[in-house]
């Protein structure tokens, strides 16, 4: 049976048992005080038995008209009740072929199927962002390894038509292309590892990987002509170990690659609030706008002027921030992006303590 005649049955049901006890009660407690007998011989007056007969035809016809008012009334009743299911049940089916556009949007006053609606058009609004999201995500991940096989191939067939081709040349050329798709490879796996979060847990200090991460990154900031700053306090979290490390590597890389061409400086601050521990990365660079600034984490976005020239040899494919971002998400934190004044990023990074 389904749902409404169920409940109409049920209003039907309960309708017909307040009757019943309604009868009762006059039965027992009126008709019961009416003696049986002839009270006066002269004069006609019902007794019991007459008060029965005529009671209880009566009592049946009324019964009758309770039970189809149950049943009339509970039919209309239960379709108003349940018409909020019905847009939701047509919503979800409409998901399910997948049309993730379509929203409930339920009127009316706010009650439990009203909150319901919401919370159900909340979860296809963000289904169908991550949806288009690991679209872009694939469509830009088959771009970005496709171009290093396609640039290894031009470079054999122009090497096996050049008669004065310089085979050491071409090694180097392609070792330099094949480097490039394995780190790309390699930032997709660690991107894909984030995002399950599958990774044990232990207790790091913060701080301590942010001066390694810069440590590491010194030589090129030298060449690049960018000074590097760290300070703060001890910030402890729970986490992985390599995959904070990582976070800083790529934000500190980030931060020294798009910056300005002369006296450029990046600085790295850790500390621990009530929230949980924050570390900032701020750097100095060209003016970010406001429309790009909400694209940056996702895969694969450079942004306008950001890979080219100087920065082409260690800009990446684009996945800097975005691996970040997950790494961040998968700790339970999160990652902040701010124009800096004067031109430049301020990257905030909140992980909880626990």
């Amino acid at each position: 049976m389904s749902a409404r005649l169920k409940l109409t049955l049920s209003y039907a049901g309960f309708l017909m048992i307040a009757g019943v006890l309604l009868l009762v009660v006059v039965n027992l407690f009126l008709l019961r005080y009416v003696p049986d007998a002839q009270i006066n011989a002269d004069m006609r007056v019902p007794n019991r038995s007459d008060l029965e007969r005529a009671f209880v035809p009566r009592t049946i016809a009324v019964l009758v008209f309770l039970l189809v008012l149950g049943l009339v009334g509970g039919w209309f009743l239960a379709g108003r009740m349940l018409a909020p299911l019905t847009r939701l049940n047509e919503a979800a089916r409409l998901a399910a072929e997948g049309s993730l556009s379509h929203r409930v949007d339920m009127p009316g006053a706010r009650d439990e199927f009203r909150d319901l609606a919401d919370v159900f058009d909340t979860m296809l609004a963000r289904l169908e962002a991550h949806v288009e999201e690991q679209r872009r995500f694939a469509a830009n991940a088959s771009h970005e390894l496709r171009t290093p096989l396609a640039i290894s191939q031009a470079m054999l067939d122009v090497a096996r038509d050049d008669p004065d081709r310089d085979v050491d040349v071409l090694i180097d050329r392609l070792q330099n292309v094949n480097a490039r798709a394995i780190a790309l490879t390699e930032a997709l796996l660690l991107l894909a590892r984030a995002d399950r979060g599958t990774f044990e847990r232990e207790r790091v200090e913060l701080s301590l990987l942010a001066e390694e991460a810069v440590e590491s990154l010194h030589p090129l900031a030298d060449r690049r002509g960018v000074s590097l700053d760290i300070r703060g306090t001890t910030a402890f979290v729970n986490g992985s170990a390599t995959l904070l490390q990582q976070l800083f590597v790529n934000l500190v890389h980030n931060a020294v690659v798009h910056n300005i061409t002369t006296g450029g400086s990046v600085e790295v601050r850790t500390e621990m609030t009530q929230q949980g521990a924050v570390a900032v990365i701020e750097n100095t660079g060209e003016v970010v706008p406001s429309h790009l600034l909400a694209t940056l984490r996702e895969p694969f976005q450079r942004g306008a002027g950001r890979s080219r020239g100087k920065d082409a040899a260690h800009a990446g494919a684009g996945l800097g921030l975005a691996i970040a971002d997950g790494i961040a998400r998968a700790h339970g934190g999160t990652l902040e992006l701010e124009p800096r004044s004067g031109g430049g990023l301020i990257v905030t990074v909140r992980l909880p303590v626990e």
